[in-house]
């Protein structure tokens, strides 16, 4: 096997189990470790993975991208803290878009109950998880349902969206960094979550460590757009601080 084939092998095995082992890698494919880390320095150069200290772990891409049940396996409790968080900051506000994904969804479940809020969001799983909700009126876009993530997509929701003023939303991403902003692999998943940030007066980004320094193809908004980035401890403080700098409060719980 060369090399080319062996780091196909590797991103394919990052791709299927979520993050990689250098010793593992080693003894699987018969190389050093000084081997499988160069294979993850030229994976990482070429935006597929992120290394770790001792692994790596894939970067969703154009080519690439996890599915909901997935991301419901992973940083499960860091996911928890930052949905408890953003429930926090709904202040005044009485309309929310909350995005697709499994974060915001949790988000969805920490809003607050006590008084009547009005949410538009495009995940199919927000919207039933709220619907029972005595004070919560769910306004669902419209548009082709993606099955990866069970959420609308199109110009029927861009749409939608066009014709509202709304108060908060709280937005995830599949990456984030200071130099490529917020970026997700497809287009039109691109579109619906540009036109939320267009259309809302606050924007809040909702993620886990893992999402920073990562780039993916399509960019749909800067960090400066954003008042507050809420993320879990696992972001180096130096890091966060770098992210503040550019406007929005980080908050790491």
């Amino acid at each position: 096997m060369d090399a080319e084939e062996r780091r196909r092998g590797i991103l394919e095995l990052a791709r299927r189990t979520g993050s990689v082992d250098v010793s593992k890698l080693s003894a699987d494919f018969g190389v050093a470790r000084e081997t499988v880390r160069r294979d993850l320095r030229v994976l990482e150069r070429h935006g597929l993975v992120r290394r770790t200290h001792g692994g790596a772990y894939p970067v969703e891409s154009a080519g690439y991208e996890t599915t909901l049940d997935f991301r419901t396996t992973r940083y499960v409790p860091e996911k928890q803290r930052i949905a408890a968080a953003a429930g926090e900051l709904v202040g005044d506000a009485e309309t929310l878009f909350v995005d697709e994904g499994f974060t915001p969804q949790l988000i969805a479940q920490a809003l607050p109950r006590g008084r009547p809020l009005t949410v538009v969001t495009a995940s199919l799983a927000t919207a039933t998880s709220l619907a029972k909700a005595d004070a919560i009126t769910v306004l669902l876009l419209g548009g082709r349902v993606r099955g990866g993530t069970v959420a609308t997509v199109g110009h029927w929701a861009t749409h939608m969206l066009s014709g509202f003023v709304i108060d908060l939303a709280f937005i995830g991403a599949n990456g984030i960094s200071r130099e490529h902003g917020l970026t997700t692999p497809d287009p039109v998943v691109s579109e619906v979550k540009a036109q939320a940030v267009r259309v809302s007066r606050r924007r809040v980004f909702a993620g886990v460590h893992t999402k920073f320094g990562a780039g993916s193809f399509c960019r749909f908004a800067e960090v400066s757009d954003f008042e507050t980035i809420i993320t879990d401890t696992a972001l180096p403080l130096a890091e966060a601080h770098r992210y503040s700098l550019m406007g929005p409060q980080v908050i790491r719980v």
